[in-house]
């Protein structure tokens, strides 16, 4: 799952090697903290922060499928 998301925002950013993503595993849930430059942290949470929801869509679908919960949190 982390790999989708390095994958989704790296695309997205104009600064894709500074994309840091923290993974916090417990025990049915898993929280990414995903840290960008801070020009990109707007591209990232787009218009109305739509782009970051559908980002956490497909990842709650990806963790569904493992019976997971999954949580993702832009960090500035």
């Amino acid at each position: 799952m982390k790999e989708l998301i390095e994958h989704i925002v790296k695309s997205l950013v104009d600064h894709p090697e500074d994309v840091r993503i923290t993974e916090i595993d417990g025990e049915r849930t898993i929280i990414f903290e995903l840290r960008c430059h801070a020009d990109d942290v707007g591209k990232v949470i787009g218009k109305s922060g739509k782009t970051v929801s559908a980002i956490r869509i497909l990842l709650n679908t990806a963790a569904a499928k493992q019976n997971r919960r999954a949580m993702l949190e832009v960090v500035d």
